[in-house]
């Protein structure tokens, strides 16, 4: 079975999208789908960022071709470089089907754990993609999953902006976690993926422990009735009933100093607060009301 083994993919002769962008990640995924026997339709989205995005969609046709799979090719424009990676993905989630499997493996995963930490992300932000289904490579090692394509006879297509100090994630991946390995003198990867599962399994339990909370909106409950719940109970409702979608439809969190503007409102220490997108949280009749 080989990589297999670790893979989660759904029963030979599912169909599924993939989204390959020609490197050795997605390349990867589309070669392990098809060992997999699933019925596979491949899904390529042009952003038009680079030099060569038009040769990279010449590549997956082609591949894609030889391989006897559908290919869709998606072209989308940014209308702005500002924020790309934000819009990128935005454009993405716009075009591609939903469900749409992805070539994110374990270092991927253990990349997003530390640039959520670096954000101050909640128990959701420790735990990315542990138990995404669209996720089907999470418990495979980046080379793994490369050493396979090349013994394949793959030659996959090289994304220049992978190696950009730009982006914060190209620092993660080629300068924290070689400093944590160095440091650890071990390779760190399968410890922090083990701590997100962990984190996950943690927060699926607080997730039901909170059902009937989170079920409650903010304007139904008495002040008076918060007051006496636990501050991690409250917090963790505040946090739920302050989230926000933004403009590329990402969930966002509010802040540690948001939820603890909202704390002082529940308690009756401040009349109303400030949040973000311009909003404003105030308390009435022991009722609380956000505008």
């Amino acid at each position: 079975m080989g990589l297999l083994a670790h893979c989660d993919f759904p029963e030979p002769g599912t169909p599924v999208d993939l989204a390959v962008s020609g490197g050795p990640d997605s390349l990867g995924l589309l070669a392990l789908a098809l060992e997999s026997r699933l019925s596979v339709t491949v899904h390529h989205v042009d952003h038009h960022a680079r030099p060569a995005s038009a040769d990279d969609a010449a590549f997956v046709r082609e591949a894609c071709d030889r391989l006897g799979v559908p290919c869709v090719v998606h072209d989308v424009r940014l209308d702005s470089p500002a924020n790309f990676e934000a819009m990128a993905r935005a454009q993405r989630r716009r075009v591609l089907p939903e469900g749409v499997l992805t070539g994110h493996t374990m270092d991927d995963l253990v990349e997003t754990v530390l640039l959520n930490m670096m954000r101050g992300a909640g128990l959701e932000g420790m735990s990315p993609m542990v138990d995404d289904p669209t996720k089907p490579l999470r418990h495979l090692r980046r080379h793994q999953l490369h050493s396979y394509v090349v013994a394949a006879g793959w030659v996959p297509r090289h994304d220049e902006t992978n190696d950009s100090q730009r982006f914060r994630r190209n620092r993660v991946r080629h300068e924290l976690l070689v400093l944590m390995d160095d440091i650890a003198q071990r390779d760190v990867v399968p410890l922090v993926a083990r701590q997100a599962h962990l984190v996950a399994e943690e927060r699926a339990w607080l997730d039901a422990l909170s059902h009937d909370d989170l079920r409650r909106g903010l304007e139904e409950v008495d002040c008076r009735e918060l007051r006496e719940w636990p501050t991690a109970r409250l917090r963790r409702w505040l946090r739920a009933r302050l989230s926000t979608r933004t403009a590329h439809d990402e969930l966002y969190h509010p802040s540690a100093s948001e939820v603890a503007r909202a704390l002082a409102v529940v308690r009756g220490e401040a009349v109303a607060c400030e949040l973000s997108g311009g909003r404003r949280l105030s308390r009435r009749a022991q009722r609380l009301t956000l505008e």
